[in-house]
C-alpha cells in the first residue's frame, strides 16, 4: 500500500488529511476538522512562501516524531533548522490560525485544541497506557468504544 499523508480525492473535489491524533470523543474529532479547516484557509492565502524541495529533508524525521512521540515530539522547522517541540508548533500554528477560526466560526473547536495541546497526555496516551497495562492490542480497542460511548477521556 502507499500511503499520503495528504491527498486528492477527485470524486468529492476535495483534500484528505490525515489524522494526528486518535480522537476518542466527536468533541476532539471536530476540533481536529476545524484545526485543518483553518490551516487550510491560512494555506490559500499564499502569504508563506511554498515549500521548496530540501524543505522536504526533515519531513520523515518530523513525522517519526509525531507518530512515535505525538505532542511531545521535537521537529525541526525546514526553514530554519531550529528544533521545537510539536506542542509548541502547534500552539504556535493556532496563534496564526486564530482569525480563520473566528471567520469559519470554529474558535470553540480551536479552543478544545490548544487545551488539549496545553495538557500533559492526550488520547493516544491515553490507548498506549491501555496497552502497557493489558498487553492486549483486543483490550486497546475495547477501551477506544468505551471512551467513544462513554464520553470525554482527558
Amino acid at each position: 500500500d502507499f500511503y499520503w499523508d495528504i491527498r486528492p480525492k477527485p470524486e468529492y473535489g476535495t483534500i484528505e488529511l490525515r489524522v494526528c491524533d486518535t480522537p476518542l470523543t466527536v468533541e476532539r474529532a471536530a476540533g481536529l476538522a476545524c484545526y485543518l479547516q483553518a490551516l487550510c484557509r491560512h494555506l490559500l492565502e499564499r502569504s508563506e512562501p511554498p515549500p521548496e524541495e530540501d524543505d522536504y529533508l526533515v519531513y520523515t524525521y518530523n513525522r517519526f516524531q509525531a507518530c512515535r512521540f505525538g505532542l511531545d515530539g521535537m521537529m525541526v522547522n525546514p526553514k530554519t533548522r531550529e528544533q521545537i517541540s510539536i506542542r509548541e508548533d502547534i500552539l504556535a500554528t493556532l496563534r496564526k490560525i486564530a482569525p480563520h477560526g473566528q471567520a469559519l466560526n470554529s474558535m470553540a473547536a480551536l479552543d478544545e485544541i490548544e487545551r488539549t495541546a496545553g495538557r500533559v497526555g492526550n488520547h493516544a496516551t491515553f490507548l498506549r497506557n491501555q496497552y502497557r497495562e493489558s498487553g492486549s492490542v483486543q483490550a486497546v480497542v475495547r477501551a477506544s468504544v468505551e471512551a467513544l460511548r462513554q464520553g470525554p477521556v482527558l
